[in-house]
């Protein structure tokens, strides 16, 4: 019980804690929501002011560059700038003063026409008249040109123009190419990331838009602002326990608390800062900000944070704060510690008072209760309890000694009924031998009507070939021309004694000899036929003996009767077999067969497949005009190992849920049929170690019924024999 209460005060003490941190965290997490956004309404304005200040710069340049247009350049060009020694060509010394006014930077090599000239001067006058207002809220501003021309209005570092190098080239800036028409197609402000300028010796990010004259890019508006102010602004006011951090779209870190800007001799620049350790970091936020677009805060697992992040209007960066959980939880954690001392003291108060009750009240008498059971159980159900008490332990002490009777009553029951049940059991055993003695011999009338009705089946679809032929070959014998051998001899034997004179001479006589000529070769002829005919009866008769033997075998031990047997001549003979049948229904028959050698296979189960699947597909046919009716004989190697041979017709088809069933025993779509020919040609094809399948594409579309076999027979299997010859 104690360990119960002490698990009840820790789920009460954690989920104290659950519900403090979360109630801390939920008002935390509105202050830093309401934070982010107050603090990035205040930072996005100079990046709205910059886009602003560009607009009002390209409509005034445009405007000046008209001007110029009007003009002759070089006096005011020459005026103002020289061309120097090194190649470049610069603002004059006499009378400059880089602090109240804008210089000139060209690198050495670029060709200073007319044009180029008039748009340097329209960017002098601009900068000139705008740049020290821009200045307040700027560092510098400055216009590049194609080329690498610039004009740039810095006060802060009035020598720029003439400490730049002869080769430096403003247009392998990122402040200058992103504004081409290739890196930005849509021609507005775009912001960069940190570039270094090796002139000033500052880092900055920059703000560039592009001027374009005439459908071609003319120039690039910039402003700068230094990394020193824009981490001065963006790490040093935050809230408490957090910091803040600016990263670009792309994940590319621009403010951090890491970052440090140092000062020499030489200017400012920005101290070692490796961002590797930083940038899983800021994949993290970046992968839950593309979670959750609209979602100011979000939950970093990893790292144990809380991200507030919003994006700056202007340049698309965000803006982000970063809280540790640890500032939300520790404060939980604290009350959650207090409540779980509190609820330690009373813990121990509780089992003291406790260990008495139970000992006077509960375990005197659970003890009784436990030498009770002992007794019930070794079979002793005289048991004595004290049922004079009112609570709990007195009723189930009532309910053990009625428990104890109950149980001997039935143990008494229990025994009678074990007496019955055994003999139940000895007669229901006798009536189910009985059962499966009539089952049996029913199973034995069932197989022997199976075996008549395939016989029957086979034999009938045989018997109408022996038929026919017989018939035909009565037919042929009928048609001999025996009378006329009569004739002829009675005129032998009318003119034996001038025979000679009257082959020779006798008008009927000479042509005798060519009329016996002819009746020899047509006696010949019907010999053949007829020898044919009576051939194809003993094969037929050979057919019904093996079919017989077949199913003899089928009614004792199976065995496998195989033979070497060309395929072509059993696919011919299965047409013998039906060729009177085909011939009445105007059946015409094509043969697609392959160069196979010999096959070792059950020549008569193989024969008797092929005479079923051709009589089908003559009955499949009776709907179609005769014209149209075919058969199509197929004889092909499957595989290396199996050969196919297909029976194809372009009769009725077969429904799709009909494609198996008509395999089953008894089941058929033909009107007085049985049921049996496509049910035993697949039992006879599964036991020569092939199958039987057929397919269509439904009713109207004609089938196609497949009989694949092995080209080797499988092997033999020593079936155990029954145990009678009944079976």
């Amino acid at each position: 019980m104690g360990a119960r209460i002490a698990i009840i005060i820790a789920l009460t003490t954690v989920f104290s804690y659950l519900h403090i941190f979360n109630a801390l965290r939920t008002e935390t997490l509105v202050q830093l929501e309401r934070g982010v956004l107050e603090r990035v309404q205040r930072e996005q304005a100079i990046f709205v002011l910059a886009q602003d200040n560009h607009a009002l710069l390209k409509q005034v340049f445009e405007e000046r560059v008209r001007f110029w247009r009007q003009e002759d350049p070089r006096a005011p060009f020459d005026r103002l700038f020289v061309q120097l020694p090194d190649g470049t060509t610069r603002s004059r010394l006499e009378g400059f003063d880089g602090t109240r006014m804008p210089c000139l930077f060209i690198p050495q090599g670029l060709n200073v026409d007319a044009q180029l000239q008039r748009s340097l001067l329209a960017a002098y006058d601009v900068l000139s008249q705008y740049g020290p207002a821009f200045h307040v809220r700027f560092t510098d501003t400055y216009i590049s040109f194609p080329g690498g021309a610039i004009v740039l209005y810095w006060p802060a570092q009035p020598t720029w123009c003439k400490d730049a190098t002869p080769t430096f080239n403003v247009n392998e800036f990122d402040f200058y190419s992103l504004s081409t028409p290739e890196k930005d197609p849509l021609r507005q402000t775009v912001w960069t990331g940190i570039i270094a300028d090796p002139v000033a010796h500052t880092w900055s990010v920059s703000a560039s838009t592009p001027v374009d004259l005439d459908g071609q890019h003319t120039a690039t508006l910039t402003h700068d602002i230094l990394i020193e102010q824009l981490l001065e602004r963006t790490i040093n006011e935050h809230l408490p326990s957090a910091y803040n951090m600016l990263v670009r779209d792309n994940g590319e870190l621009l403010a951090h608390p890491a970052m440090k800007v140092n000062t020499g001799s030489s200017g400012v620049s920005l101290a070692e800062f490796n961002p590797a350790p930083f940038q899983e970091h800021v994949n993290a936020i970046l992968e839950a900000i593309r979670r959750s677009p609209g979602q100011v805060i979000k939950n970093l697992p990893k790292s144990s944070e809380y991200a507030a992040t919003a994006q700056l209007k202007g340049p698309g960066w965000i803006f982000v704060t970063i809280l540790p959980e640890q500032a939300v939880s520790s404060t939980a954690l604290g009350v959650a510690r207090y409540i779980l001392a509190f609820g330690v003291l009373s813990l121990l108060l509780e089992l003291g008072i406790m260990y008495w009750v139970l000992k006077q009240q509960i375990s005197r008498p659970l003890l009784s209760f436990t030498q009770a059971t002992d007794r019930l159980a070794g079979g002793d159900f005289q048991v004595e309890l004290e049922l004079s008490r009112g609570d709990e332990l007195g009723r189930l002490a009532q309910a053990f000694q009625r428990m104890a009777s109950e149980l001997q009553r039935r143990e008494e029951a229990l025994r009678q009924a074990n007496e019955g049940l055994e003999q139940r059991v000895e007669l229901r055993t006798r009536e189910l031998q009985t059962v499966h003695r009539q089952l049996v011999d029913t199973a034995r009338q069932v197989g022997r009507a199976e075996v008549a009705t395939n016989v029957l089946h086979n034999v009938g679809n045989v018997l109408n070939s022996v038929h026919t032929s017989a018939m035909m070959a009565r037919e042929r014998l009928a048609g001999l021309k025996v009378e006329s051998v009569e004739r002829v001899a009675g005129l032998f034997e009318a003119h034996q004694a001038d025979l000679a004179t009257f082959l020779t001479q006798d008008e009927r006589g000479r042509g005798v000899l060519p009329f016996l000529s002819r009746l020899g070769k047509h006696m010949q002829e019907e010999r053949q036929e007829i020898h044919t005919l009576l051939n194809d009866v003993n094969r037929y008769t050979e057919h019904i003996g093996a079919i017989v033997k077949l199913q003899q075998q089928y009614a004792r031990t199976p065995q496998h009767l195989y033979e070497t047997v060309d395929l072509a001549e059993l696919v011919e003979d299965a047409l013998r077999i039906n060729h009177a049948a085909l011939g009445r229904h105007s059946v015409r028959v094509e043969r697609q067969f392959e160069a196979l050698p010999p096959v070792m296979t059950e020549k008569h189960k193989v024969l008797m497949i092929l005479v079923n699947l051709i009589s089908n597909a003559k009955y499949a046919l009776e709907s179609v005009p005769e014209e149209e009716r075919c058969v199509t004989l197929r004889v092909q190697r499957s595989s290396a190992e199996r050969i196919q041979l297909s029976v194809q017709d372009n009769g009725v088809g077969i429904p799709p849920e009909m494609l198996t069933r008509i395999f089953q025993h008894g089941f058929t779509t033909r009107e007085g049929g049985h049921g049996f020919g496509l049910h035993s040609s697949a039992l006879a094809a599964q036991e020569m170690g092939g199958s039987l399948i057929a397919r269509s594409e439904g009713p109207g579309q004609g089938a196609t019924f497949i009989l694949d076999l092995p080209i080797q027979p499988p092997t033999r299997r020593q079936d155990t024999p029954p145990e009678n010859s009944d079976a």
